[in-house]
């Protein structure tokens, strides 16, 4: 198995600005790189908003490619309080996973990190986080536009994100993922000094600071999230999978501190049955 970056090709959409570009630029000090886009300074220009444009940048990394792939980074994403931001965040992300997989299974050390956020610690959605877990893009539209309606239209980006977590809970670990030897994991990062963030920090401070209290500092650093995406990305990562990794300062265990855990283990009666069987095995021996 690769023990390095070397050689290796990595995807990253969202590359074009923040911290899409920012985990490009930490790839691409040691892999090949592919960026993904809307701007004119990437690889691969694609709207993944849209079906076509999903289809285009699939269609075009491949052409790019000898069928490898060794890590997909799905970074694209937006904020606009609309049905787009769904589309893109949430249905383009998973297109575009879904569409390069086998490219990933093909090398030795597959990997996928999703971009999520810490806003999914706010409440969001049901109804929008059902849409997209059910693949409907078409309702989960229509969700959001009666969000905006009824004036709950910041519940969107946060919901487009919990959906994604709970789906790269429930795939990784899927035969399509795991059982080819990929990772798949998500990246939830705080408040950070991304160009859209400092430029409207001025304004957005207090409510940001009040509803995501980061105690490390707000904003916080891009790099750090960076150097954690490139590790979960790497040949390194064989098996950390599953996961939604908070990088946000300190939010996720000041909100939420000590809680107790509300969710145990559950097993079939069968497995059960196995686990006193070897327990008194084990007791004998």
């Amino acid at each position: 198995m690769e023990t390095s970056d070397e050689a290796r090709t990595y995807v990253v959409t969202g590359a074009d600005s923040g911290l899409g570009r920012a985990i490009a630029h930490e790839l691409g000090n040691a892999a090949r790189v592919i960026t993904c886009g809307i701007g004119e300074s990437v690889d691969v220009r694609a709207d993944l908003a849209t079906p076509v444009g999903r289809a285009d940048l699939i269609r075009q990394v491949r052409d790019r490619t000898d069928g490898r792939i060794d890590a997909v980074i799905a970074v694209a994403g937006m904020d606009d309080r609309g049905p787009n931001t769904v589309a893109l965040n949430y249905f383009g992300t998973i297109a575009v996973l879904d569409g390069l997989r086998d490219c990933l299974a093909a090398s030795p050390a597959g990997a996928a990190v999703v971009i999520s956020s810490s806003s999914t610690l706010n409440r969001g959605s049901g109804a929008l986080v059902r849409a997209c877990l059910r693949g409907d893009e078409e309702r989960a539209g229509r969700v959001a536009r009666r969000l905006v309606s009824t004036r709950r239209g910041s519940q969107i980006y946060r919901s487009s994100k919990m959906a994604l977590n709970l789906w790269v809970r429930s795939a990784a670990v899927a035969a399509e993922w795991a059982g080819n030897g990929i990772v798949l994991n998500a990246v939830a990062p705080g408040i950070i000094a991304t160009e859209q963030v400092v430029s409207s920090w001025h304004r957005q401070q207090r409510l940001l600071q009040t509803a995501l209290p980061q105690p490390l500092g707000s904003p916080g650093p891009v790099e750090p999230v960076a150097e954690l995406v490139a590790h979960l990305a790497s040949p390194r990562n064989r098996f950390i999978t599953g996961q939604v990794i908070y990088g946000d300062g300190g939010t996720d265990a000041l909100m939420r501190k000590g809680r107790p855990q509300r969710v145990y283990l559950r097993y079939h009666p069968r497995d059960v049955r196995a686990m006193v069987d070897a327990s008194r095995e084990l007791a004998r021996s």
